[in-house]
């Protein structure tokens, strides 16, 4: 054998370049001689130091889980289906992995923590989906977080959701606060930041001055987003500062919410300039964009295929209250305001930016009036054609006035373009919604539409509908021939969309019945 190899670099080399340029090289001897380093390298380690055992993680005094409940959540962890089903076609048997979120959500809801055994297979989960982790962390709550230090590969859940730091001290503990401010993990942090501040709005931003000027950039960025909740005028003095800081993002949150603070002072300079621009005699937009402009995040630059005017322009018009059209327009409403003509070609910049305006101030007038009717072609809306934009309207109007909007959009316009629309309403889609989801499913299966067109939706309606729609369903789940000039194998396909779909809103009936807790 030989073992003239010295070192593992030199093996390693030697694999890379090829045995062919070492003198007697060959590929035998370069494994016989890997096999004999690798040997050397597993006996020769040296054992380290045994490590202090860690504390116990903070007691949870919330209760787990019913054991059906636990059983179900051990399920869908694991990624299987409710029965069998083969790769590629999904078959009709439900797809549960998609249910977690909801019982995540449920469990919450219910005060659960999660089973001390399947807080891994939590954190696993929430390592691989994003939009688990700030349910799955508050489930996973202080044992997450302990688990979290012990394992690189949770790292993220020292960073995560505020909901999964544990026990924090009373918001009146001074001594406590401050030393969990000074000492904690990020996510703790954020959790006392939220604490503090539902205790007494101006002593979270008292807290958060005293190391303010020594955090790094992208926490102080997201410090200053958690005041979104909970944002009040105790909060402008804080956040007119942010507006000198150093770095360009903090400073463009802070513009933002304090334009979302309709009696702040940016607000009121950002309407002297906009009501200078728009008006019942025209559109004239800023000449330029001046230090004030820039100090109250205004930025300068244009993206790609704007012009510089109507850039500024819209920025100008969506940060002003929106209270300071009626008095400019002559009283008139926001629906009246939005009808008027805009000449010289700027009403899609004017109407975009108070669509803007109306999301940021969370304005249901105004939100109501830029989506106009339902019914009428979605290109001849008043304020937007984008269904994006329309979706973020409709996530400021009530609930219930927001499901008979899509209800009659789904009636007049088929379930084609409402997809992103029926992502904002609540779950679950009851009523006049579910029926008119359910309706326009049907029609395109009588109609021998392309069935898997409508896959995202049914997808939608399996996590969505409302359980109790499941009997009117029941009737559609029997194949039938295709109809004329429909695509081959459609009426089978629908079948089985609808098997699945009334399976499923079986399975989440019986999954929140499982989360109930006992008498």
């Amino acid at each position: 054998m030989d073992t003239a190899y010295e070192d593992w670099d030199e093996l390693v080399g030697s694999a890379l370049l090829g045995t062919g340029r070492r003198r007697g090289g060959s590929p035998e001897a370069l494994l016989d001689a890997a096999a004999v380093q690798t040997v050397r390298r597993r006996a020769g380690l040296r054992p380290a130091e045994a490590a202090p055992r860690p504390e116990p993680a903070v007691h949870d005094p919330r209760p787990e889980p019913p054991d059906a409940a636990r059983r179900r959540l051990a399920q869908l962890l694991a990624g299987r289906t409710a029965a069998g089903g083969s790769a590629g076609r999904r078959g009709a048997a439900p797809d549960l992995t998609e249910l977690l979120p909801q019982w995540l959500a449920a469990a919450g809801r219910h005060g659960y923590r999660a089973p001390a055994a399947l807080v891994p297979a939590l954190l696993d989960a929430a390592r691989a989906r994003t939009d688990l982790r700030p349910p799955a962390l508050a489930l996973a709550g202080a044992r997450g977080l302990w688990l979290a230090r012990l394992n690189p590969d949770w790292r993220f859940a020292l960073r995560g959701a505020a909901g999964g730091a544990g026990e924090l001290p009373d918001a009146t503990d001074r001594a406590g606060v401050e030393l969990l401010w000074e000492e904690g993990l990020f996510a703790e942090r954020v959790a006392l930041l939220g604490a503090v501040r539902a205790h007494e709005p101006a002593a979270a931003t008292r807290l958060l001055s005293t190391t303010w000027a020594t955090e790094r950039a992208e926490d102080r960025l997201m410090f200053l987003d958690s005041l979104r909740v909970g944002l009040s005028p105790a909060d402008e003095a804080f956040l007119e500062s942010a507006l000198g800081d150093r770095s360009r993002n903090v400073r463009a949150t802070a513009a933002e919410l304090l334009s979302a603070l309709t009696g702040s002072a940016l607000a009121g300079r950002m309407a002297r300039r906009a009501l200078a621009c728009v008006g019942p005699e025209g559109v004239e937009p800023p000449a330029d964009c001046d230090a004030g402009m820039l100090r109250d995040g205004v930025v300068r630059r244009p993206p790609a295929g704007r012009g510089e005017r109507a850039w500024w322009l819209g920025q100008l018009v969506e940060a002003a209250p929106l209270s300071c059209w009626r008095e400019r327009f002559g009283g008139l409403t926001p629906a009246r305001i939005v009808a008027l003509p805009v000449a010289e070609g700027w009403a899609e910049e004017l109407h975009a930016a108070w669509c803007r305006a109306a999301v940021r101030q969370r304005d249901p007038a105004w939100s109501k009036a830029l989506l106009g009717s339902a019914s009428a072609p979605p290109a001849a809306g008043p304020g937007t054609a984008s269904l994006a934009e329309r979706a973020k309207l409709l996530s400021i109007l009530p609930e219930g006035e927001r499901a008979a909007w899509v209800a009659e959009f789904v009636r007049a316009h088929g379930l084609s373009e409402a997809f992103q629309l029926l992502g904002v309403c609540v779950v679950p889609w009851a009523g006049t919604l579910g029926r008119a989801v359910v309706d326009a499913l049907d029609t395109a299966r009588e109609a021998g539409s392309y069935p898997w067109s409508f896959s995202g939706v049914m997808g939608l309606a399996e996590r969505c509908l409302d359980p109790a729609e499941a009997g009117r369903l029941e009737a559609l789940t029997s194949a039938s021939q295709d109809p004329p000039d429909a695509s081959p194998g459609a009426a089978a396909y629908w079948a089985e969309a609808f098997q699945r779909l009334v399976a499923t809103l079986r399975v989440r009936a019986t999954m929140l019945a499982e989360l109930t807790p006992p008498d």
